[in-house]
């Protein structure tokens, strides 16, 4: 009877072992899948617009739910501003110069188109496209227009320009650390405002 018990128990470690090892073999042969990353849901208000307002040498319609501050920067000039998208942590600076102070506005005007496409060049390192096109406002008005693609500080500029008093650049940006595949549908939705802007831009004398 004593050997039948130490013959069971030595089975019975034997059994025990080899079910073990069964079963650590067919933990280690599972394929681990990770979760998908999830994003953050963006909600988009509807796209309504007002008048910039007063008090500049240009007027355009703005995004409801937006505000100006002006630029405090040591550089800035008069009318450079902001127009803050609160909700998004997003903003687009606009720089204005008026072309007839200086002696040679054409000149003045090509050194600032000049500063602008450099301004552009600076994010193509980390650029994965980068598309220029110029389109004309319904108002016979021409733009230049800069699209940027990949984890760029500004993903969209513009600039335009009468040739003889008035230049206006704006470029958009973001105070978030969420990466611009993320942000697309943000980006595209204010896109969508900056082309507003631009068509309905008109100067004043």
């Amino acid at each position: 009877m004593e050997n039948f018990i130490q013959n069971f128990m030595k089975f019975f470690a034997v059994f025990i072992t080899i079910i073990s090892l069964f079963i650590l073999q067919s933990c280690g042969e599972q394929e681990y899948t990770p979760k998908p990353r999830g994003f953050n849901r963006i909600d988009l208000p509807a796209q309504e617009y007002e008048s910039l307002g007063q008090g500049y040498p240009f007027i355009f319609q703005k995004a409801k739910g937006t505000y100006t501050r002006p630029d405090s920067s040591k550089i800035a000039q008069k009318y450079w501003f902001y127009i803050i998208y609160p909700q998004f942590k997003a903003n687009i600076q606009l720089t204005y110069y008026r072309l007839d102070d200086v002696k040679n506005p054409l000149k003045k005007m090509q050194e600032l188109n000049d500063d602008a496409l450099k301004l552009t060049s600076k994010h193509m390192v980390k650029a994965d496209m980068v598309e220029n096109n110029i389109i004309k406002t319904p108002k016979g008005k021409t733009a230049v227009v800069q699209e940027l693609e990949g984890e760029v500080p500004s993903q969209f500029q513009f600039f335009m320009s009468d040739s003889s008093k008035h230049f206006i650049r704006g470029a958009l940006y973001f105070k978030t650390a969420t990466k611009n595949d993320s942000l697309a549908p943000v980006i595209d939705f204010i896109k969508k405002d900056i082309i507003h802007l631009i068509n309905t831009l008109e100067w004043k004398n």
